[in-house]
């Protein structure tokens, strides 16, 4: 049984208190003329997701090896003063400040889940190197919202904006913590004939990580944006739950959307 805890292995200068409290692109060899930022930057740049969709180098030619074949790509979230970076193997936590279009990032850290894709865990010391090395924003607003980040030695990441679960819900969500069981389970309620739904209870940790103590089980009748389950696997998630506008009879009054994984246990 392969047991991976984010609690027992993270680095210890991430602070577990904290983190339990807390497009298109150019053609290839085109220049990019810089644009002022807008009035509200730093509004618009929290307001947005930022999933990397290309990568030019110094001299303007397109940059390999930053997407996977298959995989997400990598997904920017700026909030407070803190940047985080998912859909790689871990979770990359940086601090950030940002003064007119000039960037600065800190030198980011992970937490240490073991992760068995050679290639992710590759691209996920690239992105490590390469964040600190940014200097200056781009952000173009519209219908299809893009960011570009530009870096020391000239290359850049040009990334399209997804509104933020925030943005999405008209507000800030309640941060809870929920454990998934290994399987699915019928559940047919109401028009849900012959479906499987995941099977939670919540856990509740205090201020310094300890757990405090779990509730029931409990057939969850809906999904978490972002999580994919597989059999097999208990995970503990942190979740933010937002209420729903204008909810139709048949559907959840709440949206779970997945923060982060936790820890992770193979259970056969």
């Amino acid at each position: 049984m392969n047991h991976t805890s984010f609690f027992t292995k993270a680095m210890p200068a991430l602070g577990l208190a904290a983190l339990l409290a807390a497009c298109g692109s150019s053609p290839q060899g085109a220049s990019v003329t810089p644009t002022p930022p807008p009035a509200n930057a730093s509004t618009q740049l929290q307001a947005y997701d930022w999933d990397l969709a290309a990568a030019y180098d110094g001299r303007g030619q397109a940059a390999p090896g930053w997407r996977l074949d298959g995989r997400p790509a990598a997904r920017l979230h700026f909030g407070g003063q803190q940047l985080s970076v998912q859909n790689l193997c871990n979770t990359l936590g940086a601090g950030y400040t940002l003064e007119g279009s000039r960037l600065q990032v800190s030198r980011p850290m992970s937490t240490l889940r073991a992760c068995a894709d050679r290639d992710l865990m590759a691209l996920e010391q690239r992105v490590a190197a390469q964040l600190p090395q940014a200097q200056r924003v781009d952000l173009r607003s519209g219908a299809a919202p893009q960011l570009v980040l530009h870096f020391a030695d000239g290359s850049r990441w040009e990334l399209a904006g997804t509104p933020t679960p925030q943005t999405k819900y008209g507000g800030a969500g309640e941060r809870i913590f929920l454990e998934v069981a290994p399987q699915r389970a019928a559940c047919s309620h109401g028009v849900m004939k012959g479906a499987q739904c995941l099977r939670v209870r919540e856990v509740r940790y205090g201020d310094n990580g300890v757990k405090l103590g779990t509730g029931e089980w409990q057939l969850f009748y809906s999904e978490i944006e972002g999580y994919t389950h597989e059999p097999g696997i208990r995970n503990v998630l942190r979740v933010n739950r937002f209420k729903r506008q204008n909810v139709p009879a048949d559907a959840s009054a709440y949206a779970y959307v997945l923060d982060m994984v936790v820890e992770s246990e193979r259970t056969r």
